[in-house]
């Protein structure tokens, strides 16, 4: 996985009034949820804030980040899960980080390359990729930029499922019957394949 840095300023006050006045100043209200867990049993937060423009570099991208992020000098490293998002203006609203470590697995998901040309596009079909990442679980240092899937034997009217897939070091946590890719016929094809039965 890539990796970026990220410097953020720990907060006291996290009602909605004072997230308020820090997205005012630039700033995007955030969590961290570590190993450390409260009376409850449940993981506790670490509140703090980040500069929306840095933010952007993160959050604006096709690439999925592990996060070296500085918290008033504490180094931190982790992952983004939940992005909060202004329903009509987009704007960044809220991040929860999740710190990870190098030997326990994460869930995340990873962007998918389609690698060769498809013998079903040499053939006048259309190549459709129908998801654009798949998550898979392992410790973040043994999870790709990007999960290649060669494609150059996908024949016209073909699919490639997440079952038919396998990636060394990685369990792959996307349901097994989710379709990849696939090869669609097009009028081209339709008509070369009209014309070749025609011939015979």
């Amino acid at each position: 996985m890539r990796e970026i840095a990220l410097n953020g300023q720990k907060r006291t006050d996290t009602g909605k009034k004072a997230s308020k006045l820090l997205r005012k100043e630039g700033l995007v209200p955030c969590n961290l949820y570590g190993e450390k867990k409260d009376a409850d049993g449940k993981p506790e937060a670490l509140a703090f804030a980040i500069p929306a423009a840095e933010l952007r570099k993160a959050v604006y991208t096709p690439h999925v980040y592990v996060v070296n992020l500085t918290i008033d000098g504490e180094a931190h490293i982790a992952v983004m899960r939940e992005l909060q998002f202004h329903p009509t203006s987009d704007a960044l609203l809220h991040v929860d980080f999740y710190e990870v470590n190098a030997t326990k697995p994460i869930t995340v998901g990873i962007p998918v390359k389609l690698n060769g040309l498809a013998q079903g596009v040499r053939d006048g079909g259309k190549i459709n990729l129908s998801i654009r990442k798949i998550n898979v679980t392992a410790p973040y240092k043994q999870i790709p930029e990007t999960l290649d899937i060669d494609v150059t034997d996908l024949q016209l009217g073909k699919s490639i499922k997440v079952g038919e897939l396998k990636f060394d070091g990685l369990d792959i946590a996307t349901s097994p019957e989710v379709v990849v890719c696939s090869v669609r016929a097009t009028r081209a094809s339709r008509s070369a394949a009209s014309t070749e039965e025609a011939a015979e």
